[in-house]
């Protein structure tokens, strides 16, 4: 499954940046993540190692993820690792008037007992509508900064 979010912020990328840089911060504007957990000595940069407790409707899990691109200011690419599968990048790209474009891509599998294929297309929408809800919160946080 593939989906792309994104939302143009009112203030420029580097502004932005230091609002999606903590990691630890995510929970702050990611309505489905409820803690994250470093787990490694690595809490910024390629190589980070991350469990991050996620729940959506009744279904919670561990999703295990590690930093695999950072570039401060413009991008932030993650791996996947635990029950559901795949690779997501925050992208940052400034766009005129001091303002920036985030998007957020993910490409992710979901195992045979949550119905592989079939339950990744029922999710689908529903992830799309919290990770949009989620760029508000996070177009809110930055703006109010």
């Amino acid at each position: 499954m593939k989906i792309t979010v994104g939302i143009t912020i009112d203030a420029p990328p580097d502004v932005t940046w230091r609002a999606v840089e903590p990691i630890e911060h995510h929970v702050h504007w990611m309505a489905e993540a409820e803690t994250i957990r470093f787990t490694g000595t690595r809490t910024r940069g390629v190589g980070t190692t991350f469990d991050c407790v996620t729940k959506v409707g009744p279904i919670r899990m561990t999703d295990r993820m590690t930093i695999t691109e950072w570039e401060p200011g413009r991008m932030m690419g993650i791996e996947h690792t635990g029950v559901v599968t795949g690779r997501g990048r925050f992208t940052l790209r400034r766009r005129r008037g001091r303002r920036t474009r985030f998007t957020w891509k993910e490409r992710l599998t979901f195992p045979w007992w949550m119905g592989g294929a079939v339950g990744a297309f029922a999710a689908k929408p529903v992830l799309r509508a919290i990770w949009r809800r989620n760029l508000r919160r996070l177009k809110a946080i930055v703006e109010a900064a």
